[in-house]
């Protein structure tokens, strides 16, 4: 399938993003908060993932309300997305024997704020940059050419991490420039190309209106059943899996230990991942176009229950190489065809609106996964207990799931 200019341009920031997801949420940003002097331990990270969703989750609906109307998407994309990569370069401006964790973990949460804020705009686009028959594979080619594009700028800072010392800060800073500098540049086309085409007409006091609109959209939720059963399930499994792009850092080197798996072995393992979930992300968009993506989203959290159970059995790297290749294998073909899935069944003229919806489900999702794994580790002192406390969220997602048509129509 040949893609549209501005189908191009909405893939191209997902290339662009997808940088900040591998270096900044899951790798190079989890291990330089390590190296700061602290009585707490690396899992605490997830108490800062869940600040920064809270932030999010609690502003998507309102300013997806507003959004709906005419020429304001845009805006709102490109105060967040500023608002992320800047955040981003500024990360490496505290170095750890500044011993200001707390400075470094705020320039996190705002970055992440950015970074999660943009894309509520970003995956509203989609309902315009294409049609419903197109979106199941535009979105997976999202996906998978953001993992194989954020290959280059992430292997350029290990790289630099390798050349210039694996427990020296400066490389890891640099990686942090990098990254910054990849989200802004190949972010140009969408901002170019991409335009909103659904919308609502501007009226008097948008404020107040968006607000009723809001409340009339969430009270008459149960109009939209399958938009409400798909959030409930989306919500349940879609915690899992950012809680495991999130956690998979600070669990790995909690469970092992660094004189098992030492920082360079685990970037190796991340990028391993990247690659692999490249050709994965477009079969699952393939075989959702034969089987359904229903089909193919449930597959996917098969694939994610019976990686948490082998997590816990991980006992050397070459485990841990196993288990990224299986969660590579599934992770963006169930983000692709879960965005997908949504944009077919929402009115678009509020997509932005119901994109705030989806927003809060998935964000107050991420809030409970970190929060539960950090929690349990805690608790029991065991880290590798941690992983199945995310398990029952994705098996209820599943029975939920289950419970939605195979043919999906527009609500």
């Amino acid at each position: 399938m040949k893609l549209t200019q501005e189908e191009k341009s909405w893939v191209l920031y997902d290339c662009a993003n997808s940088a900040y997801s591998i270096a900044i949420t899951t790798s190079l940003f989890p291990i330089i908060f390590g190296m700061f002097k602290s009585t707490g331990s690396s899992m605490d990270l997830g108490y800062f993932n869940t600040l920064a969703s809270i932030f999010v989750a609690v502003l998507s609906p309102i300013l997806g309300t507003i959004a709906d109307y005419k020429d304001k998407k845009k805006r709102f994309f490109l105060f967040f997305f500023i608002l992320g990569v800047a955040f981003t370069a500024s990360l490496a401006l505290v170095p750890p024997e500044s011993g200001m964790r707390l400075l470094i973990a705020i320039f996190y949460v705002l970055s992440a704020i950015g970074f999660s804020g943009a894309n509520i705009f970003y995956d509203s686009f989609l309902v315009d940059v294409t049609s419903d028959e197109r979106m199941d594979k535009v979105s997976t080619q999202g996906f998978a050419f953001g993992y194989i594009s954020s290959v280059i700028p992430f292997a350029i800072s290990l790289l630099m991490i390798l050349v210039l010392g694996m427990d020296k800060a400066i490389g890891y800073q640099i990686g942090f420039i990098i990254t910054a500098l990849w989200w802004g540049l190949l972010s140009v086309p969408i901002i170019k190309n991409v335009t909103q085409k659904h919308y609502i007409e501007p009226e008097p006091n948008p404020v107040k209106n968006s607000f009723k609109r809001l409340a009339s959209t969430f009270s008459n939720i149960r109009q939209h059943k399958t938009v409400a059963i798909f959030l409930i399930a989306y919500f349940l499994y879609i915690d899992g899996v950012d809680t495991i792009i999130k956690m998979v850092v600070p669990y790995a080197t909690t469970v092992l230990g660094t004189d098992s798996l030492d920082t360079f072995t685990l970037l190796a393992i991340l990028l391993v991942i990247q690659i692999i979930a490249f050709p994965c992300a477009i079969i699952y968009g393939n075989l959702a176009k034969k089987y359904s993506a229903r089909a193919m989203i449930i597959v996917g959290i098969f694939t994610y229950i019976i990686s948490c159970v082998a997590a816990y059995f991980i006992t050397s790297i070459w485990h841990i190489f196993v288990l990224g290749a299986l969660i590579g294998s599934a992770q963006g073909g169930i983000q692709a065809l879960s965005r997908s899935y949504y944009a077919k069944i929402i009115p678009k003229q509020n997509s932005n609106e119901f994109f705030g919806f989806y927003n809060v489900f998935g964000k107050f999702a991420a809030i409970i996964g970190p929060g539960l794994m950090a929690l349990t580790s805690t608790i029991t002192g065991n880290a590798k207990l941690s992983i199945f406390s995310i398990i029952p969220l994705f098996i209820a997602g599943f029975f939920v799931f289950i419970t939605l048509p195979k043919d999906i129509k527009e609500e």
